[in-house]
């Protein structure tokens, strides 16, 4: 790549860095794993940019995301087949959740499950910190008290994100059409004094 068509920043970069890492038609066309089912995973529908199946990756990949910390570009490209939502939207979505994010995902997921399940020290009995402490095997706190509200608190966070991320998808899609249908009909609307 010479001087001139360098991607010049740090956004540019990782641009470029995610385009690589997002299939495309062709790769997936030419995987030899995925050859029997490349028809169901190429149909032209999952692969357009409409207005139900953007918002549809965006939560599917939002979902897949959360839920999937390590499999979840996979998972998200799989559960786009049956749903029609986007491939590269779900694909994408899912890089939300990276080694950046996972700190505040998982520690947002833990006090919205300790909410959800009224986890607090009003309960009966000994408190949840006086518990923690009391444990000798980190592992067994971990799997009785920590494990269970940070799944529950994944999976109310990653439905609560995904129906946003599926309304604010539709409402940029609106915004976006209704720009383009505004300059359309300014471009038929102006009359050249010059003609």
């Amino acid at each position: 790549m010479d001087e001139a068509t360098r991607p010049v920043g740090v956004v540019a970069r990782l641009w470029l860095v995610i385009l690589r890492h997002i299939p495309t038609r062709d790769g997936i066309a030419r995987n030899r794993f995925l050859r029997p089912v490349a028809h169901r995973i190429l149909h032209p529908a999952l692969w357009r940019f409409t207005r139900r199946s953007v918002p549809r990756g965006v939560a599917l990949g939002v979902v897949s995301g959360i839920l999937f910390p390590f499999v979840h570009a996979p998972v998200a490209a799989l559960a786009a087949l049956p749903v029609r939502a986007n491939v590269p939207v779900a694909v994408a979505t899912t890089l939300l959740h990276n080694p950046l994010t996972s700190v505040p995902i998982y520690f947002s997921a833990y006090h919205i499950g300790i909410w959800v399940l009224h986890w607090d020290r009003s309960v009966p009995g000994r408190p949840i910190a006086s518990n923690v402490a009391a444990h000798v095997d980190w592992l067994h706190t971990f799997a009785a008290q920590v494990g269970p509200a940070t799944i529950v608190g994944l999976a109310v966070l990653s439905a609560i994100l995904a129906v946003i991320g599926y309304v604010a998808a539709g409402l940029v899609w609106r915004v976006r059409i209704g720009r383009k249908w505004r300059k359309r009909s300014i471009r038929r609307n102006f009359v050249n004094p010059f003609d």
